[in-house]
């Protein structure tokens, strides 16, 4: 065999990273993950392709394109840059490895896996490559309805469109996200907390959570949903807040959605019942962090397969939605639940261990009294 054909055969990683974070030093994090990698590469027999890009776009075309070149794919910062991974390997069996890097963080922590912590991370996935050790996680996917178009990821600007023709008709959503789809209050939050000057990303969640609970709105939501037990739901919901969930936190550790599963085929559709009065403002703030949330009658919860959110004729326009901290587009969408389609590299002893223990959210959807399947208080 030649050295080419050698070359050939060896397992290739590919790096994506993200440069702009923390307003530039992402970079020299970055610069660390692909030494380290190159350098547990030539220990265990694989080569390292960076495909960082100058954008969100860039990064995930580059990967998308060059697909062809790598057996897994490693992502660098926080949530976002999770989002990126599953839209670029998402469906294709093909293996994510996260590097997770600053506040938010959300869906590492939900699968236990080490945040800011480089050398452990790199350590982690360098073993789930040699031991093939992986897990299967669901995803949502966002697709729009006719007159539902795409916004630029990271900025939330709308994209250039020709004349005559319909932002809808060129710039169509087609997205894949891990952990939430946001679609009112909690996208502005997420939006807010974006362009916040504060120093910690978790301390800017929590302010922009106190000024938008200071004016909510009433956004309007048609929904119409395929339930867990496969019946059709269809209703208009006025309501502050809606989110379709695939993990349970948002906001570095805010549990919205404490019933989720990773890997149950399902999200789940939580909103805000009603405009809630100042003590029940203070007893959802109390009950964000400890997973007693969906307790409060204030907000409704779903299981769902499918559901397709449109605008309803009442109500305030929705924000731009947003999903795993990055700008999506406009309503109208649908939002169908991809089973096990990301899958993820993790350390033998994580792959060993339950991800959901479906017993706990058992547990915790009586203890709040609520029924499993209609979400309804019994």
């Amino acid at each position: 065999m030649t050295e080419s054909e050698r070359s050939k055969c060896r397992t290739v990683v590919g790096l994506v990273g993200n440069p702009t974070s923390d307003k530039g030093r992402g970079a020299k994090v970055d610069a660390q993950v692909l030494s380290l990698l190159r350098e547990a590469g030539t220990v265990h027999g694989f080569d390292v392709l960076d495909l960082t890009g100058t954008s969100f776009n860039d990064s995930l075309n580059r990967a998308r394109e060059r697909a062809h070149e790598y057996d897994y794919l490693v992502v660098v910062g926080g949530d976002g840059m999770i989002a990126l991974g599953a839209n670029a390997v998402g469906c294709s069996g093909k293996p994510l490895g996260i590097v997770s890097m600053g506040s938010g963080n959300d869906f590492a922590r939900g699968l236990k896996l080490p945040v800011n912590r480089i050398e452990t991370a790199v350590e982690g996935i360098v073993g789930a490559i040699v031991r093939g050790s992986h897990i299967d996680v669901d995803m949502g996917r966002v697709t729009s309805l006719e007159g539902g178009y795409s916004v630029d990821p990271s900025t939330g600007s709308e994209y250039e469109t020709p004349e005559g023709e319909s932002a809808a008709h060129v710039h169509p959503i087609d997205r894949y996200y891990a952990g939430m789809l946001s679609c009112g209050i909690d996208a502005s939050i997420n939006d807010r907390a974006n362009h916040s000057h504060l120093p910690n990303g978790s301390l800017r969640y929590f302010a922009a959570v106190l000024v938008e609970l200071t004016h909510m709105k009433r956004y309007g939501y048609h929904i119409k949903a395929t339930l867990a037990d496969g019946s059709v739901e269809e209703r208009d919901i006025i309501s502050p807040l809606l989110t379709v969930a695939n993990s349970r936190h948002i906001g570095g550790g805010i549990e919205v959605s404490p019933y989720s599963c990773f890997s149950d085929g399902l999200l789940d559709l939580v909103w805000m019942d009603h405009v809630p009065n100042f003590h029940e403002c203070v007893v959802a703030i109390s009950n964000a962090y400890n997973g007693k949330l969906l307790a409060s009658n204030i907000f409704g919860w779903k299981r769902v397969r499918e559901i397709e959110i449109t605008r309803a004729q009442e109500g305030d326009e929705p924000p731009i939605l947003m999903a795993d901290g990055e700008y999506v587009g406009h309503l109208p969408v649908r939002v169908v639940a991809e089973d096990c389609a990301l899958r993820v590299l993790v350390p033998p002893a994580v792959a060993a261990h339950e991800i959901d223990s479906k017993e706990r959210v058992a547990e915790a959807i009586v203890r709040d009294g609520r029924d499993p399947i209609t979400g309804a208080f019994a």
